[in-house]
Formats: structure tokens, C-alpha cells, sequence
């Protein structure tokens, strides 16, 4: 598969639910491992905004395990954590956008 190949891949979809329980359809635009752990990780943006406000860029971040088919997803509650993920995300954007250039 050739890079421009990837670029036209179908996009991951996932769905949540909310706090009322109505699934809400997430883009997968990330899943990476954190170095030195065993943990897998998910950055996900929302697909349903209804207004076009800062919302529609939000990024959403879990550590998730595969059991089969199943997907669990994990919030991030932990400062320390999210502050390794966070970093690791923007250093993976930062290489993408110089395989870019």
C-alpha cells in the first residue's frame, strides 16, 4: 500500500454513549501505544456537530482494550497520564505533517 493509498482509507467510525445513553458517532483519527507501556491509546473527534463552533475541533483521548470485536474505551482521569498521551499525540502529529511537507 502506498502512502497515497492511506490517504483514502476508510475512516475508523466508533460510537459512544453519552451521559443520557444515545450513542453519539465518533472519527478514530488516531491509535497509538505509549513507549514503556503496554497501554493503547484512541484520539477521536465527534462527526455530529451541529453547530460549527470551537466543539467540532475538539479531540477526545482514551485508553482502549480489543477483546474480540468488543471495543472498551477508558476515560483518562489521571494528570500524569494524560500528559504522556498528550505529548505523544502531538509528537506523532508533528512527524505526519513533516511526512507532508
Amino acid at each position: 500500500m502506498t502512502k497515497d493509498d492511506m490517504q483514502y482509507e476508510e475512516p475508523e467510525i466508533i460510537y459512544i454513549p453519552d451521559e443520557e445513553g444515545n450513542e453519539e458517532e465518533f472519527e478514530v483519527v488516531m491509535k497509538f501505544e505509549v513507549d514503556g507501556s503496554d497501554q493503547k491509546y484512541m484520539m477521536v473527534v465527534p462527526l455530529n456537530s451541529e453547530s460549527e463552533d470551537e466543539e467540532a475541533d475538539e479531540v477526545y483521548a482514551f485508553r482502549y482494550e480489543e477483546d474480540g470485536d468488543d471495543l472498551k474505551l477508558y476515560t483518562i482521569e489521571d494528570e500524569e497520564e494524560w500528559n504522556m498521551v498528550e505529548e505523544t499525540f502531538n509528537t506523532l502529529l508533528g512527524e505526519i505533517d513533516e511526512e507532508k511537507d
